[in-house]
């Protein structure tokens, strides 16, 4: 059962009903499984060791959370926290509906900011992943898509991310798509000599340093210290970089494959309720598709969007302008010509 909106995409759903999923406007490549190829810029498939090393690394150090000695209840709050920090604020809010989308501008030195923070993520330098997402978009479900669960749920979800793709290797592959980020020499800089790697490391190191203080102060043992050093290190990096990367991981995957729709698209994209759960609103990914611009992924009522709401709240201090909201909002225009406000 899908929810389909008129060809218009105004906010009115006209009604629930059974359909086939949506035709495509370009026929895709389709494998003897009747499964879509991999992208032809990943034939003949190549194992990228770095990021097989980087992200089985992670994987494994996050794996010290199941011995008893590293847990403490400052590193799983300090985890937790960094979820939102890092992800909502880096990924959601800062790599994707800013840097990718432009859905609205605010001061450089808060652009930056949360640039970094999306680094902290592990999931590559902001330029990249930048090019990466509008390549996804550009051809969405198609095979050129880096990432389609067209291909597999697996290569959907990671497998596409151990597979050397040719054409976001290096800089200049990619560059093309991201000129506009490129030209501001932070972003340039970044890229040289993966300095975006050396900041994550520097993070967790700092999680590390700060720990071992608060062991410090709170016991004044050397013993305390280290098991608090290394319990936010674990808990509030590892830990926490695996959940994130797993959630953003499921908008690529997931929202592909299983939810509901508000607009009919040319993708498979959907809206998944538990994808939006562990990604503070990304889940909508059918709204997404419809109006990739828009700084607000939930168009309904009932479609919460927790990135839409810090995104709004900057605006109400003045950091945020030029916020692009979703069309389907009926609003007043304060005069002609000047962005639409919105009821939010």
């Amino acid at each position: 059962m899908i929810n389909i909106i008129n060809e218009s995409q105004t906010p009115v759903i006209a009604e629930t009903v059974s359909v086939d999923p949506v035709s495509k406007v370009v026929c895709p490549a389709i494998a003897p499984n009747g499964k879509l190829e991999i992208p032809k810029a990943a034939q003949p498939v190549k194992i990228d060791k770095r990021y097989v090393f980087a992200l089985v690394l992670v994987h494994c150090l996050a794996l010290l959370a199941v011995i008893p000695w590293f847990y403490s209840l400052t590193g799983l709050l300090v985890g937790i926290a960094g979820i939102f920090l890092f992800a909502m604020m880096g990924i959601n809010i800062g790599y994707h509906r800013l840097l990718t989308h432009r859905g609205f501008t605010c001061p450089k030195w808060l652009e930056h900011t949360l640039a970094i923070l999306g680094i902290c993520t592990l999931q590559d330098s902001p330029a990249r992943w930048v090019a990466i997402h509008r390549l996804h978009h550009k051809d969405s479900d198609e095979q050129p898509d880096p990432h389609s669960p067209l291909v597999s749920a697996y290569w959907g979800h990671i497998g596409w991310l151990f597979v050397r793709n040719r054409d976001f290797h290096k800089v200049k592959n990619f560059e093309c798509y991201v000129r506009d980020l490129l030209r501001d020499p932070f972003y340039l800089k970044l890229e040289r000599n993966s300095l975006w790697l050396g900041i994550y490391v520097l993070h967790a190191l700092l999680f590390l340093v700060a720990g071992y203080a608060i062991g410090w102060f709170t016991t004044g043992t050397l013993d305390g210290s280290l098991q608090m050093g290394l319990s936010l290190l674990v808990w509030g990096v590892f830990v926490r970089t695996v959940f994130v990367l797993h959630s953003t991981w499921a908008v690529n995957s997931v929202s592909h494959l299983w939810g509901y729709r508000n607009y009919k698209t040319t993708d498979n994209s959907r809206n998944n309720w538990l994808v939006t759960l562990i990604s503070h609103g990304e889940g909508w990914h059918n709204n997404h598709h419809a109006e990739q611009m828009s700084a607000s992924h939930g168009h309904l009522w009932y479609e919460f969007d927790l990135s839409w709401w810090v995104i709004r709240s900057f605006e109400c201090v003045g950091l945020a302008k030029k916020v692009v909201r979703p069309r389907c909002w009926k609003t007043p225009r304060k005069s002609q010509g000047n962005q639409t406000e919105s009821i939010a």
